[in-house]
């Protein structure tokens, strides 16, 4: 490839280092397609004859063939995807191939193969996170009035819906989503024709390859446009604020789990025993989530770091983009994939749930709102009232509505038969009923509006 320059080849060492092909060979079909493209685009101009158009396009399909059938072969002295390919096309075509690197570079190929990677990336990422919803909004759905301890600071704080807390993790992946579709618009703008840094001499149709790979527009500044890897982190950023999502969410099935809590049970699908203890079912896949999410957000960092100091335009560096971006996008679809199955297939122990919110004052606040409202006491005021109450409580080692009604008008006199309407946990998961509410009417409402949004995207 650099014959003409330089009189020795590369040494071992600067051979291995050199090479990409073992993780961008990835590339192949949207090397193919780019390429497919370009040579299109030429013959249409009059910069290569029709016949030789013909003959490089029929030329690559045949490669592609052969990479579907047989894999892409590494040869580290090709490099890389692009030169593989075009190496290969040579000996199926003969000198012909040559033609198809007119008025391009492998900087505006590969910035062109990878925004088509990201591309298809984020369209798979987006179809599981669509799966994962549907399966938070069935559970939802099921759910809308199993009643539940709400948590701050992992300590029982307010009753809540089953469904309501797994609506929440519906509203972080719409956002996940959103993001994946902002990323998308940004990066899709064709740096095909940019060639080197400069453009190219060459009366080239930027529009007609930018159209026909699916892009927006061509982009408008050729240096920017081989050098920019801003989609990458853009795809990555995104990725590493669903992979947090997801291992909270796995947190909350690990915890649950837990033979403390004991609010759920796995599918075995997803579970591991012990090799030594036989009665242990280890919540791996929610454990791994997890850890993958670590992972996830290290590759941004990896990508960023790479890209911090590097000046205009290209620079070899930037072969490093693509093994964080590959990495990530694999994590994530496991994660996807295993959180979609946990959320669809685990048993809620509804009654275990239902027991913990009862024991655990979750009704505090209810009584401290029913003596603001009923007995047009200070909120202040009323909390105070209300704390000595769970004191009481707890001293007597019963739940708050089952404090005798004596006991409670020693704390204050003002309390009267009708505070045990709101003592309940039925009671206080009925009342907050203000949009976006736990109550169970306004997590149905959720729900439908939820399987509303998932129809119009289809």
């Amino acid at each position: 490839m650099w014959g003409g320059r330089f009189a020795e080849g590369p040494s071992a060492i600067m051979r291995e280092i050199n090479a990409s092909i073992p993780f961008d060979k990835a590339l192949w079909r949207q090397d193919i397609a780019a390429s497919k493209a370009h040579v299109a685009m030429l013959g249409a101009q009059g910069i290569v004859s029709d016949e030789d158009a013909e003959a490089i396009g029929n030329g690559l399909d045949r490669v592609a063939e052969e990479y579907a059938r047989d894999g892409v072969p590494e040869d580290w002295d090709l490099e890389d995807i692009h030169m593989t390919t075009e190496s290969r096309l040579a000996e199926l075509i003969g000198p012909v191939a040559g033609r198809l690197h007119t008025a391009r570079s492998r900087n505006d190929q590969v910035a062109t193969d990878f925004r088509l990677w990201v591309r298809n990336a984020i369209d798979e990422v987006d179809a599981g996170l669509v799966a994962l919803q549907r399966a938070l909004v069935a559970r939802a759905d099921e759910h809308a009035a199993s009643i539940m301890p709400g948590f701050t600071h992992l300590q029982t704080a307010q009753p809540v819906t089953l469904g309501h807390h797994l609506m929440a993790y519906y509203e972080m992946i719409r956002r996940d989503r959103s993001r994946f579709a902002d990323a998308r618009k940004r990066l899709n703008e064709s740096p095909l024709g940019s060639a080197a840094l400069a453009g190219t001499g060459f009366d080239i149709d930027r529009e007609a390859t930018a159209t026909a790979l699916g892009f927006d527009r061509p982009a408008a500044n050729s240096l920017d446009a081989v050098s920019d890897r801003d989609f990458a982190l853009d795809y990555l950023m995104a990725a590493s604020q669903c992979a947090l999502h997801l291992s909270r969410l796995a947190e909350e099935f690990i915890i649950w789990a837990s033979q403390p809590f004991g609010f759920v049970r796995l599918p075995d699908s997803l579970s591991t025993g012990s090799s030594i203890m036989p009665q242990k079912k280890n919540p791996d896949a929610a454990e791994l989530v997890r850890g993958h999410a670590g992972r996830v957000i290290g590759c941004a960092t990896a990508l960023m770091i790479t890209m911090k100091g590097l000046p205009l335009a290209y620079s070899k560096d930037m072969q490093d983009d693509k093994p964080p971006v590959f990495e990530a996008t694999g994590l994530l679809a496991l994660s996807i994939a295993a959180m979609t199955g946990m959320v669809a297939d685990s048993e809620f122990r509804t009654e275990r749930m239902r027991q913990a919110a009862e024991l655990g004052y979750a009704t505090a606040t209810d009584l401290a709102d029913w003596l603001v409202r009923e007995a047009d006491i200070p909120f202040r005021e009323a909390h105070h009232i209300t704390g000595a109450a769970v004191k009481r409580a707890e001293a007597d080692g019963v739940a708050l509505d089952q404090l005798p009604l004596e006991v409670l008008q020693e704390i204050d006199a003002r309390i009267d038969e009708h505070v045990y309407r709101a003592l309940s946990v039925d009671a206080s998961v009925a009342s907050r009923a203000s949009y976006g509410g736990t109550a169970p009417d306004q997590v149905r409402m959720q729900v439908a509006r939820a399987k509303a949004q998932l129809s119009e995207d289809e």
